[in-house]
């Protein structure tokens, strides 16, 4: 297999009769070779959407291997069955700016995958309202951007900060914001900016145990559970469309610390999963849900 032959198409339409044929059908007469497809029908409880989820990856022969060549291929499918489509080469690796405050065990575990080759993305840059990892980002060769915000910054500065996060996004051609533990509530504006292209992660606890050191705060109830949240990010804070969550079981003998460490353990590996998936294209948005082809 050639990768800059291959694609992935995606694609969401109301559920009906003849999409997989008319699909495969297409990609077999084009001469594509299909190497792995996937299907989902939201039609099996009361509050389902009635949509239809495809994911297909394939081989293109050469002179079908352009994006602009093949979307004009689906171009009558799409029409047909009122598809929301979208085609993607694999030859293009997608490309990530890491946002992060203080806590740096999410941002360390995503840029020694990156670096292992276990997440195939390139991370041009990494923004920080903290000047704490300035070094670790020198290390891996990755530009560091500290966009400091003081304490009981007012809007005008906080947007003007968010403004230079966006400056950022389209002058480094990023395709995804991950919000590894940055610790600060976007505001709208910039959730509408970034809508479907960022993923956070935060502690499974909510809304039980707001605020400061929510760990302490289950260690003292004697949670026996902790869990992570990946989701993208929306305007209502903590509550946009999840990707993965995960849970490790605690007990009485784990100290606040324990717990602590455990739920950093478990952060760490929701978010890299959310991530991947994310820019393989397996995550499509179904209402406020989504539907994850692994």
């Amino acid at each position: 297999m050639n990768p800059q032959r291959e694609f992935v198409l995606t694609l969401s339409c109301r559920d009906t009769k003849g999409i997989v044929h008319a699909v495969s059908g297409l990609l077999y007469q084009a001469g594509c070779n299909i190497l792995d497809s996937q299907q989902f029908g939201d039609v099996q409880s009361e509050d389902a959407t009635g949509l239809f989820f495809l994911r297909v990856h394939f081989e293109a022969p050469e002179h079908l291997a352009d994006l602009a060549t093949l979307d004009k291929l689906f171009g009558h499918v799409r029409e047909q069955f009122g598809m929301t489509a979208q085609i993607r080469s694999l030859a293009r690796r997608p490309r990530l700016l890491l946002l992060v405050s203080k806590h740096g065990h999410c941002l360390n575990d995503l840029l020694f995958r990156w670096r292992s080759g276990q997440l195939a993305v390139d991370i041009p840059a990494i923004v920080s309202n903290h000047p704490d990892f300035a070094e670790l980002a020198a290390s891996y060769g990755i530009a560091f951007h500290h966009l400091p915000l003081a304490a009981g910054a007012g809007a005008q500065a906080k947007r003007e900060q968010e403004q230079r996060i966006e400056q950022l996004f389209g002058e480094l051609g990023i395709d995804l914001v991950v919000l590894a533990r940055y610790m600060q509530i976007l505001s709208p504006e910039l959730c509408a900016f970034l809508k479907g292209r960022a993923i956070n992660i935060h502690h499974s606890f909510l809304p039980s145990f707001k605020g400061a050191k929510p760990y302490y705060q289950a260690h003292d109830r004697g949670v026996k559970l902790i869990g992570a949240t990946a989701h993208y990010v929306t305007a209502d804070l903590d509550e946009g469309p999840i990707i993965e969550q995960d849970v490790a079981r605690v007990d009485h003998s784990l100290s606040p610390e324990d717990f602590t460490a455990v739920g950093r353990d478990v952060e760490c590996v929701v978010l890299a999963r959310a991530v991947k998936w994310h820019v393989e294209h397996r995550v499509l948005m179904n209402g406020h849900k989504t539907v994850i082809f692994r």
